[in-house]
């Protein structure tokens, strides 16, 4: 199966997107060749980029609300209590973290002259090459273990926003229901009726050939099922289509 998720409001397309860039440098920070490194480090110029703005404050009051919404639950016969106090001390931990952080989130990397001096380069293309930045070449031939542990040191003063986002995107995606449905000569069209998405989820079988196209708002859902046409452009499908469809909300 494959599952295609999307955001429906800025928020959480910004949470995603930093999920993904959180993935992508675990990825290339636990290979040893200096090109993963480097793809490290460009992940991580990323994720400074992306996390911006009053993300911190937003991700704080999220899981308090949550908290709130959970603290009821103690002593219900229905809930695993053992689990319910985990995730409640790991939102409480997170929280506390999150608080903690001094100034603004990524602000150790931009008070590290030597990083910037790469993130400014690494925005020009080419622009990152020996000649243009020689103590970058040489810290890229130190010895692996050396390159590892000073991009996870970078990483580290943004792992309370990583455990943050965890919770928050877990907790959207366990909070909808998988539907059965099908998209008529590859389209389909669901009204919301007031209904409140923050994300949709739709799951395909991987051997279908083709991937959804996804618009939304407010009032209504539109998915076109589209094929890849070799060397053309991408054309409709024309035939039905099964899929999963789970609306997730907060």
């Amino acid at each position: 199966m494959i599952v295609y998720e999307y955001p429906l409001n800025e928020r959480i397309r910004t949470l995603m997107r930093l999920e993904d860039l959180f993935a992508r440098f675990e990825h290339f920070a636990a290979r040893d060749e200096a090109l993963d490194h480097h793809a490290a480090m460009l992940a991580l110029f990323e994720t400074l980029e992306v996390a911006r703005g009053d993300l911190k404050s937003d991700l704080i009051q999220e899981l308090e609300r949550q908290k709130a919404t959970l603290e009821p639950l103690r002593n219900n016969p229905g809930v695993k209590q053992d689990t319910l106090d985990e995730v409640l001390r790991k939102m409480t931990r997170t929280v506390s973290e999150l608080q903690a952080l001094p100034g603004k989130l990524g602000q150790h990397l931009r008070d590290n002259e030597w990083v910037m001096s790469i993130k400014q380069r690494a925005c020009i293309p080419g622009g990152v090459c020996e000649f243009d930045l020689p103590s970058y070449h040489y810290w890229l031939n130190l010895d692996a273990k050396v390159r590892r542990s000073d991009l996870y040191g970078w990483l580290a003063p943004f792992a309370p926003l990583r455990n943050a986002i965890d919770i928050v995107l877990q907790i959207l995606r366990d909070s909808g229901e998988p539907v059965q449905k099908t998209a008529v000569q590859g389209a389909y069209q669901q009204m919301l009726s007031g209904r409140v998405a923050q994300m949709l989820r739709v799951t395909l079988l991987a051997d279908l050939p083709c991937f959804p196209e996804i618009s939304a708002n407010k009032y209504a859902i539109n998915i076109r099922f589209t094929a890849l046409g070799g060397t053309e452009r991408p054309k409709a499908c024309d035939v039905d289509v099964p899929f999963e469809l789970t609306l997730c909300s907060l």
